[in-house]
């Protein structure tokens, strides 16, 4: 268990896939605030107390799961109260996954040279890996589009008739191992209308995948219940 200080009011936790087995705990038991949940949130907070003095709210704060494909996940606390955007916030999370998934991919190139080999062959320069790389963090700063996680369908239905009616976003929902997924893709909607429905989405469920992989994932291995327009469709 890895806890980190963000600012006064926020702390994340890293439980990798090995320290969930070992709670015999999996983000299911986040997003349906079970009691074994509720027992290790309870856990890490008294243990962010004594590491980074955390000093959790008085009354309610706000828990944010985020999956890592293949690693585990990170718990985010934050007080209600805090001062920060939420769309910031939203942002800085997708960012963090996507950094942690970008470690991940270099640990596993730097493995090999075969990456050096393609780079000699194909002329490219240290200022065109610049330039790649300076284009893939814009390309992480504006997310265009994130999987949520939701407890059940009415949760879904709840948040689709909190939007605007004209919201040009696209969207899919799907279900696997009995929660719901909600595919949203910012479409022809501006980049702060898109957001501010991202932000609104964790109000009512959790942040899910920010990644290709686990889309793919979901696409397999989930059911699509509905194809595309599912947040119109679900405004009832």
């Amino acid at each position: 268990m890895r806890i980190e200080r963000v600012d006064e009011k926020t702390v994340k936790c890293f439980l990798s896939n090995e320290e969930l087995e070992e709670y015999d705990i999996d983000y299911k038991d986040f997003i349906l605030r079970s009691d074994k949940a509720r027992e290790i949130v309870q856990e890490i907070i008294e243990q962010a107390e004594e590491e980074v003095g955390y000093k959790p709210p008085k009354f309610a704060f706000d828990l944010q799961i985020m999956m890592l494909p293949d690693q585990g996940l990170i718990l985010t606390f934050s007080d209600r109260d805090s001062e920060a955007k939420e769309s910031d916030q939203f942002i800085e999370c997708l960012k963090e996954m996507k950094r942690i998934l970008e470690r991940t991919r270099e640990k596993i190139a730097a493995g090999s040279d075969s990456g050096e080999k393609a780079d000699a062959k194909s002329g490219k320069t240290t200022r065109d890996a610049g330039e790649e790389k300076e284009k893939a963090e814009q390309q992480v700063s504006r997310p265009g589009f994130a999987v949520f996680v939701f407890s059940g369908i009415g949760r879904i239905m709840e948040y689709a008739s909190m939007l605007p009616s004209n919201l040009m976003v696209d969207s899919s929902l799907y279900e696997m191992d009995g929660l719901y997924y909600l595919y949203l893709l910012k479409g022809h909607a501006s980049y702060e209308r898109y957001s501010r429905a991202c932000v609104q989405a964790m109000e009512f469920g959790s942040l899910y995948a920010a990644d290709e992989s686990q889309v793919l994932r979901l696409k397999e291995h989930g059911q699509c219940l509905i194809s595309e327009k599912a947040i119109r469709k679900l405004r009832g």
